[in-house]
């Protein structure tokens, strides 16, 4: 693993912290890490085309929130980048007068980490926030976290990596831990488990698990988003999708998605449980080196709909609330993973994602863990206090 060489006093050419303005400044920030990565194997260029519209104001997102980016420079050389976020939905949601930073890169060198962490905060701080959490880019709903553990091998679709320095660099500037979210990878061939076999015959007849139905997309849509919004309402640091977010979701999910990698679980009728499967894209992408033109379009078309993916992600998860703790809660949970796993089989998919699950929730990690799967990334929510001066 590549690791930059610490120059904390070493360099020779002063630091500038620049604010980002305008479509090209948005394009350096977005090429930042090429340069950090250059010789890390595990890390997978994103797509530049989605990373323009991440930052677009086409992002939904920004109906709702505000967001300023900067570009840490030496010379003629970025060195680093961060941004900063209010979210009124969080506001909104948690009342706790928390802001964001976020997209965090830089080299391996304890004055540009505090040059940037810095500069997020005094904006935060203009903006009336007491605390920052971070790094979510943009929210929770997207890439959180930083990875803190599982840096020898390539992360799957939407979820983030680092170079093994940045959690040190992050809590010299005072930062802590506020939750730790984990990655399982699992095979499908699912560990065979008498007694939880036992436990979904037990609810055979009431439970029906069905898949996607084509020809009511938009109403299996909303099904999935309601489901969603109920069963993770509690949880922590939680936020609904806007219906223009979620509308955004659902186009992903078409392109990508075939019908029977989601499941919907109907107790008596009712839908109460979901499970959602995306082809690892990370995996389709990593040689294109960001470009779809003039031909990388045409080979990702190929791998995602002809050749297919030998890995997959499973990003989305829910089993209402009041069914949350119960037996049949637990069956439902069961009877959604099988049928995706099944899928994942029959399509050569080796190994499946399963995240991000938070270290506290343990009924889902039990759950999960019975079937043979195993934590391979770890990822960290840092929080510290903004003291007014």
């Amino acid at each position: 693993m590549h690791r930059q060489k610490d120059n904390d006093n070493q360099s020779r050419e002063s630091l500038r912290i620049v604010p980002v303005a305008g479509h090209l400044m948005i394009g350096q920030f977005i090429k930042v890490p090429w340069s950090l990565y250059a010789a890390d194997p595990c890390w997978v260029p994103p797509l530049l085309m989605e990373r323009k519209w991440h930052l677009s104001e086409k992002n939904p997102y920004f109906k709702h929130a505000e967001f300023q980016a900067w570009i840490a420079w030496r010379g003629d050389r970025m060195v680093g980048r961060i941004s900063a976020q209010v979210d009124q939905l969080h506001l909104e949601q948690h009342n706790d007068a928390t802001g964001f930073f976020g997209f965090l890169e830089a080299e391996d060198n304890a004055e540009t980490f505090h040059a940037l962490l810095e500069t997020a905060e005094e904006w935060l701080q203009k903006k009336g926030m007491q605390r920052v959490r971070g790094p979510f880019s943009l929210s929770i709903n997207d890439e959180c976290g930083l990875l803190v553990e599982g840096f020898d091998c390539p992360p799957p679709i939407m979820l983030g990596h680092a170079l093994p320095y940045y959690g040190k660099r992050v809590e010299e500037q005072g930062y802590v831990r506020e939750q730790d979210l984990l990655a399982y990878r699992a095979d499908p061939k699912l560990a065979h488990q008498p007694h939880l076999e036992l436990l979904t015959k037990r609810f055979s007849r009431r439970v029906k698990v069905r898949m996607l139905r084509r020809d009511c997309f938009d109403e299996d849509l909303d099904i999935i988003r309601n489901i969603f919004e109920d069963a993770w309402a509690e949880n922590w640091g939680f936020i609904p999708f806007t219906p223009a977010e979620f509308t955004e979701l659902g186009k992903n999910l078409k392109f990508m998605v075939d019908p029977e990698s989601v499941s919907i679980a109907e107790v008596d009728g009712e839908p109460v449980a979901m499970m959602v499967m995306f082809p690892n894209i990370n995996e389709m992408i990593r040689d294109l080196n960001g470009r779809l033109l003039p031909f990388g379009w045409l080979k990702l078309l190929w791998r995602l709909k002809i050749s297919g993916a030998r890995s997959s992600r499973v990003p989305l998860m829910g089993v209402r609330r009041r069914y949350q703790g119960t037996m049949l809660g637990a069956a439902l949970a069961l009877m959604s993973i099988a049928p995706i796993h099944e899928h994942a089989c029959r399509k050569g998919i080796a190994e499946v994602d399963m995240s991000w699950i938070l270290e506290q929730n343990k009924g889902m990690r039990k759950i999960i863990e019975l079937l043979g799967s195993r934590v391979y990334k770890r990822y960290r929510i840092y929080q510290k206090g903004l003291n007014a001066e």
